[in-house]
């Protein structure tokens, strides 16, 4: 795992702090020192994901809509992490308008944060921008493949309008900015009712339902577990790099391939149900990240196995001590 080597004592705002990876992240700025102001509006994060750090002198939970409300922070900041939005295809479908709405004001917000407190702000950004990629595995210089007027749109093009917000603001005002592309990424705390692969395919598996698998199943992804992302995470914010940045794994799976070894790792009597497809979803997604890598030493590290096998634990004991979870 990537270690930071930068003296510990920011103070780091992270919008979306409740969610899958922003909790995550929470935690390994605390473990290192850093004192840490989670905001979320719980629209799709979980109060449960950061429990366990109400009352850490060094946690400050702020529960708004920095759509709404802004983000009125006394006192220095040394970053802005921005993760606030929806990231599940199941989420952001539901609820289109806000995604574009914290994709677009809750961007600006972030910045015009950054740029009165002199504070870095990091973007997450995501693989989605490159959409059903021509170009394989999918490099920072390569500008995507969109459907702006797709159901998914509502996230692809809130991202990208993001990454394009924060270039205007580091080019006019000389902002500190670093870009992340954040590839396919799973662990514990996903959300079992989020709809996607791992999470719905481990829950499934676990209650021997079928496994749903669109379309063939041919279609590819490259997973990551979650504390390979956050000491890529981690060394972006500690950095002076705009990028932007691909992280991710590069190990490349078949849909189907992730399915059928979930199906051995929990054994699971489930059958494969194949529904159809939809629509605009990538055929391949694959990040090369070379420039982490030659920026940082960060590469993955976690194997599919051993990150899935800590992915089914975590639901083992959430579908063990809950009628229902989320």
């Amino acid at each position: 795992m990537l270690e930071s080597t930068v003296p510990p004592g920011k103070r780091v705002l992270v919008t979306g702090g409740a969610g899958f990876i922003g909790s995550h992240l929470c935690d390994r700025l605390l473990a290192r020192g850093d004192e840490v102001i989670c905001v979320d509006n719980f629209c799709t994060g979980l109060k449960d994901n950061i429990s366990h750090l109400i009352g850490s002198e060094r946690f400050t939970l702020l529960s708004r809509d920095i759509c709404e409300g802004g983000l009125d922070v006394s006192g220095d900041l040394d970053v802005v992490v921005h993760l606030a939005s929806p990231a599940s295809p199941k989420d952001y479908l539901e609820i289109p308008i806000e995604t574009l709405e914290v994709g677009s004001t809750g961007t600006k917000v972030c910045l015009e944060l950054a740029e009165q407190t002199g504070a870095r702000i990091v973007f997450a950004s995501t693989s989605e921008v490159y959409g059903d990629p021509w170009v394989h595995p999918q490099k920072e210089t390569y500008w995507g493949n969109v459907n702006p007027v797709g159901p998914r749109s509502v996230y692809d093009e809130a991202k990208r309008f993001s990454e394009a917000l924060c270039m205007a603001w580091h080019r006019r005002y000389g902002t500190n900015v670093g870009i992340v592309r954040i590839f396919n990424t799973y662990g514990p705390r996903l959300k079992a009712s989020d709809g996607r692969v791992v999470s719905n395919f481990i829950v499934q598996a676990l209650q021997n339902e079928s496994l749903s698998v669109y379309g063939d199943g041919s279609q590819t992804r490259s997973l990551c577990y979650v504390d390979d992302l956050v000491s890529g995470l981690t060394a972006l914010i500690d950095s002076d790099v705009t990028g932007p940045v691909n992280m991710g794994n590069m190990d490349e799976y078949t849909v189907l391939q992730l399915a059928e070894r979930i199906i051995e790792l929990t054994g699971s009597a489930s059958q494969i149900t194949f529904l159809d497809l939809p629509q605009d979803d990538p055929t391949r997604r694959k990040p090369d990240t070379t420039l982490a890598f030659e920026l940082f030493g960060w590469k993955a590290e976690v194997s599919l196995d051993e990150g899935l096998g800590k992915t089914i634990d975590y639901f083992v004991q959430r579908l063990g001590s809950a009628g229902s979870i989320r």
